[in-house]
């Protein structure tokens, strides 16, 4: 009897720490909305499951929604904010849902400001910050407490051309707030130039350092920028010339140009256009996503100077890298192939940089992946 009862305790400890470890590890998972282009089957805004192990699983249609092509989040992660890149007599527009589930609920729709919105970003006062690529302007709104949208409060028009094909007007492709600032840098493939402004958050109004630019390399076409942890470095990904280059903040607070180093492999002669930038939280490693040569290039990060070593390139395997995202945990990378219409996951090694290619999954012309 005293055998039996052993036996029954050891059953039932083993019992509940399966229990237990089978909850950690079906709570261990990450959804994630896609943003698309609506032009080839695609219906708006999707939802997706990361599991644990890396795997991919696809929950469904969150939203319907016209060329939602980015996405971003309230955050207190009650809202998600998209753009349709369209133009409606000169002009996109900005949606916001509220987030329930695996839906998403439409709230309001305004301007973007400009033609072909294709960035949008919030800070934590609920301020959005739209680039409108046609337009080649940066429009500024506000998300109410509800989730609702402001009209558009503010535009600040570029002006100019970089000199290349593709640079003949203003392009305005990303905006960013600068971290634990007012500070705005908006960038602009079409003038080859990042700007700098400031939230005047008083008034609501964008105010223009207009005596502030920072011209790239004749060709460069940047496009993306990540900040490293550090908040002294910014890297630039350049679409029209494959280069990631860094910028230095100096001792005045003002960015300058340092090196440029190539996303390419060397002897790589095909055409290619970067797409996106990201960097791991300790700002070790920084990756870029190469459009043609389908790859994304891995760079250790020297941490005392800045400088990139690129040390591996990773197949997306898949045509037209458009964006990709880290995990929260940063255990995994997320790519997501525009051309071929996949989603491929990758296991990261925090040690090395360098990435496994673990499950891919079918998505509708994905552009933006959003954790």
């Amino acid at each position: 009897m005293k055998y039996f009862i052993s036996f029954l305790s050891l059953f039932i400890v083993i019992s509940c720490q399966s229990n237990v470890e089978k909850t950690m590890e079906e709570k261990d998972v990450y959804t994630f909305f896609v943003g698309t282009y609506t032009d080839s089957g695609s219906k708006g805004i999707y939802k997706y499951l990361l599991k644990s192990d890396g795997s991919l699983k696809q929950i469904g249609l969150a939203a319907k929604s016209e060329n939602p092509s980015f996405l971003t989040m309230s955050a207190d992660k009650k809202f998600l904010i998209a753009i349709n890149e369209i133009n409606n007599d000169g002009v996109g527009t900005v949606e916001s849902f509220s987030i329930k589930n695996d839906s998403l609920k439409f709230i309001s729709r305004s301007s973007s400001g400009g033609a072909h919105p294709c960035f949008v970003t919030i800070n934590e006062d609920g301020y959005i910050l739209t680039a409108n690529y046609t337009g080649g302007n940066i429009g500024l709104l506000k998300l109410n407490n509800n989730g609702s949208l402001s009209g558009l409060l503010d535009l600040q028009q570029h002006t100019g051309s970089g000199g290349t094909e593709r640079q003949k007007a203003p392009h305005a492709h990303s905006v960013w707030f600068e971290p634990n600032s007012t500070n705005i840098i908006s960038i602009d493939l079409g003038t080859n130039e990042l700007l700098f402004s400031q939230l005047n958050t008083q008034s609501g109004k964008l105010v223009p350092l207009d005596q502030y630019k920072l011209k790239m390399e004749y060709g460069a076409g940047p496009r993306h920028l990540v900040f490293h942890p550090n908040n002294k470095w910014i890297y630039v990904v350049n679409e029209l010339n494959s280069t990631v280059t860094l910028l230095r903040k100096s001792d005045e607070g003002k960015y300058e140009s340092s090196i440029s180093v190539s996303t390419l492999p060397a002897g790589y002669t095909k055409p290619n256009t970067c797409a996106d930038i990201h960097i791991s939280s300790d700002g070790m490693f920084l990756y870029a996503s190469n459009r043609g040569e389908n790859s994304i290039a891995i760079f250790k990060v020297n941490t005392l100077n800045g400088s990139l070593n690129l040390i591996a390139h990773e197949s997306t395997r898949g045509d037209g890298p458009r964006n990709f995202s880290l995990s929260p945990d940063e255990k995994h990378l997320l790519v997501a192939n525009q051309h071929t219409k996949n989603i491929v996951s990758f296991k990261r090694n925090s040690i090395t940089g360098l990435l496994n290619y673990i499950d891919e999954v079918e998505a509708p012309t994905p552009v933006c992946i959003l954790f």
